[in-house]
């Protein structure tokens, strides 16, 4: 196995390379929000970590599985009538679907009735049962169900082997959090930024951080001074300059803390802010990742549809549909899909505390310009306690995560690599979920193992290569002396790997000392 160390690095929470590079004056824009749409699509993944109860968020409403969900839930159940009743869900040509969204989901409800958000019953891993918060979030984040050996996120994957991925790409991967999720591991193009206005190395004296208007003649704060030591050619030089140039081309934009006027105040909707404004300046977001959390509902998750489920459904509705709202008004909303996702749901039956325990299938939310919506997919078994028996009381998973994700990156990205974002994952057929765009538009190819073209300014872990047929017959390995190829070091395993692992430590030291 063979690294190449470039212009790649973290700080302050961030895997910020390819986001500026070495300082090139490309990277860093003189103007700000692009008055056309994107040319291409963004993917927006949202985690709500903790296993929403997916039951009282997408409900039965009529007909038989009404009555062994009323059963199942006598105190928590969402009413049909009165206050906190369901949302019912009808198709286009209004006809009902006998399901309905919790009292609080009027902005999901809302996107529904505009034909923008489907849902797909009873999603998750088909191939691995667990109730652990911990294994589960692991698994769906790495993409490999039942295992944690890969190391690599899978939105990592799916960039690295995405057509027309390139290290020039600003922003291709975001995470608005304060720590990278484990689906961004590995991509050292990704960028985590809590919040833009906030963005800077700002530890110690407020005097000394950087050069003010009040210096004095010739001061050279921390910031000035750090930018001057990152010319050099070894891997931590790289690392700093790309560092730097995160820094100040996030600052060259015209990130607001301020929300517009119709938005909730909610930190899900700043995160969606955050997302919203980086789509909007053009910086080549193809992928973000948000999380929510708060939904491991054991106990007082409310009665009668209201309570602490109700606030934390308003919650994620609200600012959803303020992100699909603002996006909708100017265009950009076309290229955009955002996917609602949590570890599993809840199980059937509400258990004596007035919440619910661990489960197993959950609906997943698929909502954007690109999306076939107005309609479920997937397949419900139903509620009958002879029907969910075999899976201990729990409401199955009939619908493979990776099923929606595959379509959604053959449909709109025209990602012919697959098999390598989901290594493992076979039967692959197309849900219908989404409309296809350019070449997509036409029935995806079976996936083709390429050999990877290595980016001159790039820090990576360099696959094996394949042979051109497909084959999968690896090259043999390369473990080469030190060489130098257009300002990138390249180094052979037994010197790359005990510097990539200083180089953790440096970023915890500085995670350490808020720098």
């Amino acid at each position: 196995m063979t690294i190449e160390l470039d212009r790649r690095g973290f700080l302050k929470g961030c895997s910020a390379a390819a986001v500026a590079g070495a300082a090139g004056p490309a990277l860093f824009f003189g103007g700000h929000a692009q008055a056309a749409v994107n040319g291409y699509d963004t993917i927006v993944h949202v985690f709500l970590r903790g296993g929403i109860d997916g039951l009282n968020l997408v409900l039965p409403v009529s007909g038989n599985d009404r009555v062994h969900y009323e059963q199942a839930r006598p105190d928590i159940q969402v009413p049909v009538s009165g206050e906190n009743a369901a949302l019912p869900l009808t198709l286009a040509n209004g006809s009902a679907t006998g399901f309905g969204l919790h009292a609080a989901a009027t902005g999901l409800r809302d996107i529904w009735a505009d034909g923008k958000l489907a849902i797909v019953h009873c999603s998750g891993m088909q191939t691995t049962v667990t109730r652990s918060h911990f294994d589960a979030q692991q698994y769906l984040d790495f993409g490999t169900p039942g295992s944690k050996g890969n190391g690599t996120g899978w939105i990592a994957r799916a960039w690295e082997t995405q057509p027309g991925a390139s290290s020039n790409v600003v922003m291709p991967a975001l995470a608005v959090n304060s720590r990278l999720p484990a689906n961004l591991l590995g991509a050292t193009q990704a960028l985590t930024m809590g919040s833009p206005t906030d963005f800077e190395l700002n530890s110690g004296s407020y005097a000394w951080q950087r050069v003010r208007d009040s210096s004095p003649t010739g001061f050279k704060g921390v910031n000035e001074t750090l930018a001057d030591m990152w010319r050099g050619n070894v891997g931590v030089e790289h690392s700093g300059r790309a560092a730097h140039g995160a820094l100040r081309t996030v600052a060259t934009q015209a990130y607001s803390s301020t929300l517009p006027a119709s938005w909730p105040t909610s930190t899900f909707a700043r995160q969606l802010w955050t997302v919203a404004q980086s789509i909007r300046f053009n910086l080549g977001l193809r992928y973000a990742a948000v999380d929510l959390g708060g939904w491991d509902t054991h106990e007082g998750q409310g009665n009668n549809g209201g309570g602490y489920f109700h606030g934390r459904v308003g919650d994620l509705s609200q600012a959803l549909a303020a992100f699909y709202g603002e996006l909708a008004a100017t265009g950009e909303m076309a290229r955009v899909t955002v996917v609602v996702q949590s570890e599993f749901g809840r199980r059937v039956r509400e258990n004596g505390s007035g919440g619910t325990d661990h489960g197993y299938g959950n609906p997943l939310l698929v909502l954007g310009g690109p999306v076939n919506g107005r309609r479920f997919y997937g397949t419900w078994p139903g509620l009958n306690p002879e029907i969910l028996s075999p899976y201990f009381g729990d409401v199955p998973v009939t619908t493979d995560f990776r099923r929606v994700f595959t379509e959604l990156l053959q449909k709109r990205v025209g990602h012919v690599r697959t098999a390598e974002v989901f290594p493992g994952y076979s039967g692959y057929s197309a849900l219908g979920l989404f409309a296809g765009t350019g070449a997509a538009a036409a029935p995806a190819p079976e996936p083709v193992r390429q050999v990877p073209q290595s980016a001159p300014a790039d820090i990576r872990t360099a696959p094996s290569a394949v042979s051109p047929s497909g084959t999968g017959g690896a090259a043999p390995a390369v473990s080469s002396p030190i060489r130098h190829r257009r300002g990138t070091v390249r180094m052979p395993t037994r010197l790359s790997q005990p510097l990539l692992r200083l180089r953790l430590k440096l970023y915890r030291l500085m995670q350490q000392h808020r720098l």
